[in-house]
């Protein structure tokens, strides 16, 4: 029964990655990946999952610290009033969505 959840899980995976690495590299990830219990493969998707998971978060999550944390939260709760730029764009926009 297990070999056949592996199989079927196999079987849903469609795309194929491929690396070219050092003989150094290689050694040191399946030395890695014999310690963790996975195969090359497992421990490799796992990996690089994982970083890339980190990259995106890093990427699309913002972090202020000190003074700039300080402006960025006064800046949303005392907005400035808008200047005459911003009203006239207001009136243009409005003017376009009636239409």
């Amino acid at each position: 029964m297990r070999h056949a959840a592996a199989i079927a899980r196999r079987s849903r995976k469609g795309e194929r990655l491929e690396a070219r690495v050092t003989p150094e590299q290689k050694k040191l990830i399946v030395r890695a990946a014999a310690l963790r219990g996975f195969s090359v493969t497992d421990f490799v998707v796992a990996s690089a999952q994982q970083a890339a998971s980190e990259a995106i978060k890093a990427f699309e999550l913002s972090t202020l610290y000190d003074d700039a944390r300080d402006i960025f939260v006064n800046a949303i709760l005392n907005p400035p009033s808008p200047n005459k730029a911003a009203r006239a764009a207001a009136k243009r926009y409005k003017e376009q969505m009636v239409r």
